[in-house]
């Protein structure tokens, strides 16, 4: 790793691929990359297993009061050399990758307990610069001072075509339908809650990614950091 080492913040809409390309760039650039979103999944996957939230009721009381209990970490896999979540001792990467968890994370996110929890994590995890994190709130709350801050866009169409392909991919019974009104309701919930929403940050440099290839945007987006390394 370069002694010249920043912090690289991405931020964006849901499904607009930060997750794919800040693992690649932490890669490339031999960083740390940090998942916040799978930070949030996993305290989404708690309460929807202890009944603390539903299509019909959230009890954010029961929530709030249960955080103390919540272990929230990465673990490297040795056959990807990725981090994956582990909640309260127990990898749970791939249970939180589904739509069921992704209907409830937004109302998860928006507890400010929870995400004082969370920030407080992420910037533990930043102390030592060499990271790339993506979330919803890297760059105006998390790392306001980051040396690199990226926002990502895409229409909503797009980005629930990427979505359902990468769910029917894994097999789940999903329809475009739902998953192009999951996409939107989310967009509106992440901009319109009270605690830190998602919004671009001033310094940000936004990327949007509707007509660019996988390759064509991690390309743009790594001479951008390599400038910044300069």
């Amino acid at each position: 790793m370069s002694t010249n080492t920043i912090i690289i913040a991405i931020d964006g809409y849901s499904s607009t691929g930060k997750s794919t390309v800040a693992k690649q760039l932490a890669k490339e650039l031999g960083y740390v990359y940090v998942d916040t979103g799978a930070m949030y999944r996993a305290v989404t996957l708690y309460a929807m297993e202890n009944d603390f939230v539903s299509v019909s009721d959230f009890n954010k009381e029961a929530l709030i009061a249960a955080l103390p209990e919540i272990e929230v970490r990465f673990e490297v896999n040795p056959m990807t050399g990725l981090g994956e979540i582990i909640l309260n001792g127990t990898n749970r990467e791939q249970e939180i990758r589904g739509l069921n968890v992704a209907r409830h994370v937004s109302t998860i996110a928006a507890v400010p307990e929870v995400r004082k929890k969370l920030v407080e994590l992420q910037q533990k995890m930043g102390e030592r610069k060499g990271i790339v994190m993506d979330g919803r709130d890297i760059g105006t709350v998390v790392f306001p001072e980051a040396e690199l801050k990226l926002f990502m866009t895409a229409t909503a169409k797009d980005r629930a075509e990427r979505r359902y392909k990468e769910l029917i991919e894994r097999g789940e019974e999903v329809t475009y339908e739902d998953v192009l009104k999951n996409v939107v309701n989310r967009d509106h919930l992440d901009s319109t809650r009270k605690d830190s929403p998602l919004r671009q940050a001033d310094d940000a440099i936004v990327i949007d990614n509707s007509n660019l290839t996988l390759k064509e945007q991690f390309d743009k987006i790594l001479a951008i950091a390599q400038d910044h390394l300069k």
